[in-house]
């Protein structure tokens, strides 16, 4: 049997992994009988932590909240899944300080082995540029204001905000992260009209709106996002001939970045776009088909200058 100090954190540690247990549920999980059970669960009490529990047969206990923290037990994998996490967090932008703040202060408590494997999994791997990168500065969105925002979305209060050089209420419905931005799904209370907003676009005005009911959206809110960009919201907006039928291009991209329309002769046409023309030509040239552009004009003389310069860089000419 483990000492009591062991399975008092034992116990914890499953009363923090679910909502709520038997008595005997835990009497076997710990390898106890149901007194201890009950013993262990007034230690607890005595130490701060709000446990409540049902009487009788069949009674369950469930940790509560109160004004003591109780530890947040991980087991191996867990703690080294959230140091993972943080550490892709720092390298977003407006997380570097915030989430190399939280990074250090669990690095602290993590028990020596744990640190030992995250320190050689640290070591070990790295991570290289996404090949769909952008070549512009990401935009930085204040952790607070996400914070601000996911509370009216919690408390289904409406957002007064202005928004480039409108003013806007709306209903906020779900936050985005996508492509290297985040994205509020809101509703205009104006028109009723649903939209993806850009979060760093965003600068809220105190006090907010009032509460509201929510209504059904749109779908799959990710999906409204990337559909919804993909048609308007690019800097660069593309449309081109694809010498290939629809189903063999729908295939090879992700159908929310972009629309596919079979034409009558057996190719279709593909409308998508990106932050910048680099960024777009990528793109088309990770589809492995011909193709034609129609627009924009812009697009058309830079790929003519890739064109160039793959040919220099073919023939040595450089």
């Amino acid at each position: 049997m483990a000492t009591t100090s062991a399975r008092l954190l034992t116990a914890l540690g499953l009363l923090q992994s679910r909502a709520d247990w038997s008595g005997s549920e835990l009497a076997q999980r710990l390898g106890v009988t149901d007194r201890t059970v009950r013993n262990d669960i007034a230690r607890l009490r005595e130490l701060g932590y709000p446990v409540s529990a049902v009487r009788g047969p069949g009674g369950r206990y469930r940790l509560g909240a109160g004004a003591v923290l109780p530890p947040l037990l991980l087991d191996d994998e867990e703690a080294v899944a959230v140091a993972v996490g943080l550490r892709v967090t720092t390298g977003m932008k407006g997380f570097e300080e915030s989430g190399s703040r939280a990074l250090s202060k669990l690095e602290q408590v993590m028990p020596h082995r744990i640190r030992r494997r995250l320190e050689a999994l640290r070591t070990a791997t790295s991570a290289g540029p996404a090949n769909t990168d952008s070549n512009i500065d990401d935009p930085v969105v204040e952790p607070g204001l996400l914070i601000e925002i996911a509370a009216a979305i919690r408390d289904s209060q409406r957002l007064r905000c202005d928004y480039g050089d409108s003013r806007l209420e709306v209903e906020p419905y779900h936050l985005v992260a996508w492509q290297r931005r985040w994205y509020l799904v809101a509703r205009d209370v104006a028109s009723g009209e649903w939209a993806p907003l850009r979060v760093d676009w965003l600068r809220l005005r105190h006090p907010g709106g009032r509460r509201f009911s929510p209504v059904r959206p749109p779908g799959d809110l990710t999906e409204f996002v990337a559909r919804e960009v993909a048609r308007s919201g690019w800097s660069v907006h593309a449309r081109l001939v694809i010498d290939a039928p629809r189903d063999e291009v729908v295939a090879r991209i992700n159908p929310a970045v972009g629309t596919v329309e079979p034409l009558d002769d057996g190719r279709c046409v593909l409308v998508t776009g990106g932050d910048t023309l680099e960024i777009v030509a990528v793109w088309i040239s990770m589809l492995g088909l011909d193709f034609v552009v129609e627009e924009p004009p812009e697009l058309v003389e830079h790929l003519r200058e890739l064109a160039d310069r793959y040919a220099r860089a073919v023939d040595g000419s450089v």
